[in-house]
């Protein structure tokens, strides 16, 4: 099946893999050959895939993932990281700095709770997908 992983950079990743993990926003869920089309939406998390040059993973981070006829997976992502990409240190440290301040909130702007919200997740998955 073709695993396409897109970014609004331009693609990430593109190959025949046999098999498809994604963290969605329900769960993780696995996609075969054969899979009933669907669309999901993404949570940052580590994407991993299997095929016959080994297995593979990277960072996502929110989007959406279409599974279409035809056996084609196709990952719409806000970001996404590739593992000779990921520095775990600073990812470490950009996690620790917006768990703090959320750990220390004592505001009402919603947008900039998100945000913190948005890039402490974003670091854990970066984590994640090395391993740290």
């Amino acid at each position: 099946m073709q695993l396409d992983v897109v970014t609004p950079k331009g693609r990430l990743y593109s190959a025949e893999v046999e098999e498809v993990t994604a963290p969605g926003v329900l769960g993780e869920f696995g996609v075969l050959p054969g899979h009933i089309p669907f669309l999901t939406g993404l949570k940052p998390g580590v994407l991993r895939w299997r095929g016959s040059s080994g297995e593979g993973r990277l960072a996502v981070g929110p989007g959406f993932v279409e599974v279409s006829q035809g056996d084609r997976v196709v990952v719409l992502a806000e970001v996404g990281a590739k593992l000779d990409q990921i520095d775990a240190a600073a990812a470490r440290k950009e996690r620790d700095d917006a768990q703090q301040k959320l750990d220390h909130w004592d505001s009402e702007d919603a947008g900039l709770h998100r945000e913190l919200e948005a890039r402490r997740d974003w670091a854990e998955a970066r984590l994640a997908a090395t391993g740290g």
